[in-house]
């Protein structure tokens, strides 16, 4: 019988050859591979001869790249303004949202979209993190007055101080959820 201690090891050790298995997959697939931020994040601290990177970062440096993101997200998606969002995006910038497509431009057009087709929705953060050069917010979505709202998590790589690439994920939140927990 393992014990609590024995039985974390083996989940942690698990997790650790996930973590590899998966970083040889994106090399295999060409891929690049998963930032050293992302492994600490995922506990497998010690997979990386560079780990700690992301500490490298200094903390005024991350409270920039944050206050930067929550700027970006208030000017482009809540007050869907192209030109004040811009000013936070870096020359390039890339898109990895399957329903929007790529570059600054391609910012510029899912903006279009939400004025045509959302003009009155409205994203409040929940919560914002920064982790060296990436910044994620939990966002709490409504696109429309009345709808049931969306849970988003935007995350957000910087590079001197400008927004570079952009990836999300979101899900409907459920009038009533199966652990009697809420989404935010």
């Amino acid at each position: 019988m393992k014990t609590p201690v024995a039985s974390w090891l083996a989940i942690a050790a698990t997790a650790a050859v996930s973590a590899i298995t998966t970083l040889s997959a994106h090399a295999a697939d060409g891929m690049p591979p998963v930032p050293d931020a992302a492994l600490s994040a995922a506990g497998a601290e010690g997979l990386s001869a560079s780990a700690g990177a992301a500490s490298a970062v200094p903390a005024s440096q991350m409270a920039a790249n944050k206050q930067v993101v929550l700027a970006f997200y208030d000017a482009g998606l809540n007050r869907k303004d192209f030109d004040a969002a811009r000013q936070y995006l870096g020359a390039q910038y890339i898109q990895h949202n399957p329903n929007a497509a790529d570059g600054v431009e391609g910012f510029g057009k899912f903006l279009e979209f939400l004025r045509k087709n959302q003009p009155d929705s409205h994203s409040d953060i929940v919560r914002a993190f920064a982790d060296g050069d990436y910044v994620i917010l939990h966002v709490r979505k409504v696109p429309h007055p009345g709808d049931l709202p969306i849970a988003i998590v935007d995350i957000f790589r910087l590079d001197k101080g400008k927004i570079v690439e952009h990836w999300d994920v979101s899900q409907q939140v459920p009038a009533k959820t199966v652990s009697g927990n809420a989404m935010f």
